[in-house]
């Protein structure tokens, strides 16, 4: 036979409150909604709730302390149902779940080529400790005697029918603060910083939400769910276009005319590149594979070329462009035409 006393961290002589305070410190502890993925911690809450519910029931601790009774038997929803019960929530399905909650994380564009795993933190509201998330202590609402309703008896032409309605007293708690939690001010929940391991998604987007349940606050129907948005850090040199990547890739007249070979930076390294003689401003070069992943594939490194004109020539420089502009039969500007220009306007 288990030992309910060892189990709760009390001694055979303890009192009723003893034990459900000592019950309310242990299934906080080890709650799977605070513990998500550890097996120990939910077999241990299993077996914090199968002791409470021996000793809590003084008929049931007396025939164990006698040996005659036998481990009680559970079904997951009993193990929540009397946590709900002990920290004063209300039971059954309509008991609202705690609300969603929402945070950010940054990461660096280069993540979203494998994805990451990151730490969110965050804040989340959690039954009040001092209170065993009842808010103070309570008492029977007596409009209601408990049960949150108010009904009514009427005569009708069928027969006689009842109406139920909340009761205005108490809003449909069944119970009143006779004295409030200095802690949470009697709402019976505080915050708490929180720190979750989240597996950021290869390729995610900015514009989703990555949904991680169970995370969220805590409420008499079970914690809400924490949903994390991803904020991408502007990267030196790529631009980011859904799966794409863009690089705009700054090249001279000349290494436009004659054509060059340049690298371009990738989320890998750099990604060497032939412009061919007689490349445009504006043209795209399209590398297959080298952006980000998405559902069935990769995209592509899109590298926009735009043309660097040099704004300080040297003499000689000036000189053979003005050469290759006559070779070509284009038509520029005579030799110090702007400094005249510049000069006649200031007179």
């Amino acid at each position: 036979m288990k030992d309910y006393y060892a189990i709760l961290g009390v001694g055979r002589e303890a009192t009723q409150e003893e034990i459900k305070k000592a019950y309310r410190r242990l299934a906080l502890q080890h709650h799977p909604d605070r513990n998500p993925g550890d097996k120990e911690a939910e077999e241990r809450f299993k077996e914090i709730n199968e002791a409470y519910a021996v000793l809590s029931d003084p008929e049931k601790r007396a025939q164990y302390d006698q040996g005659l009774l036998g481990a009680p038997e559970f079904r997951t929803e009993d193990l929540f149902d009397l946590f709900a019960q002990v920290f004063g929530f209300r039971t059954g399905r309509t008991a609202p779940r705690g609300e969603d909650l929402e945070a950010q994380v940054e990461v660096d564009l280069e993540d979203l080529l494998k994805g990451k795993e990151v730490e969110v933190v965050y804040a989340r509201l959690v039954p009040c400790e001092a209170c065993g998330g009842q808010g103070g202590r309570r008492v029977v609402c007596p409009t209601c005697g408990g049960k949150g309703v108010l009904e009514s008896y009427r005569q009708g032409l069928f027969g006689a029918f009842v109406t139920r309605s909340t009761c205005p007293h108490c809003k449909g708690q069944g119970h009143l603060l006779a004295e409030t939690c200095p802690v949470c001010r009697g709402r019976g929940r505080v915050a708490r910083e929180e720190r979750a391991r989240v597996r950021i998604p290869p390729g995610m987007d900015e514009n989703h939400l990555l949904r991680v349940p169970g995370y969220g606050n805590l409420g008499p129907g079970g914690p809400g769910d924490l949903y994390v948005r991803l904020k991408i850090r502007p990267h030196p040199h790529l631009e980011r276009e859904g799966p794409h990547l863009v690089y705009r890739l700054k090249i001279g007249l000349a290494q436009a005319a004659l054509g060059t070979r340049v690298e371009v930076p990738g989320l890998s390294g750099p990604i060497p590149l032939e412009i061919p003689p007689g490349t445009g401003h504006g043209e795209v070069f399209e590398l297959p594979g080298e952006g980000l992943p998405y559902p069935g594939g990769r995209g592509a490194l899109r590298v926009v070329v735009e043309l660097s004109v040099p704004k300080n020539l040297s003499p000689k420089a000036k000189e053979l462009l003005r050469a290759y502009a006559k070779e070509v039969g284009e038509e520029v500007a005579p030799e110090g035409f702007f400094e005249r220009l510049r000069g006649f306007f200031r007179k």
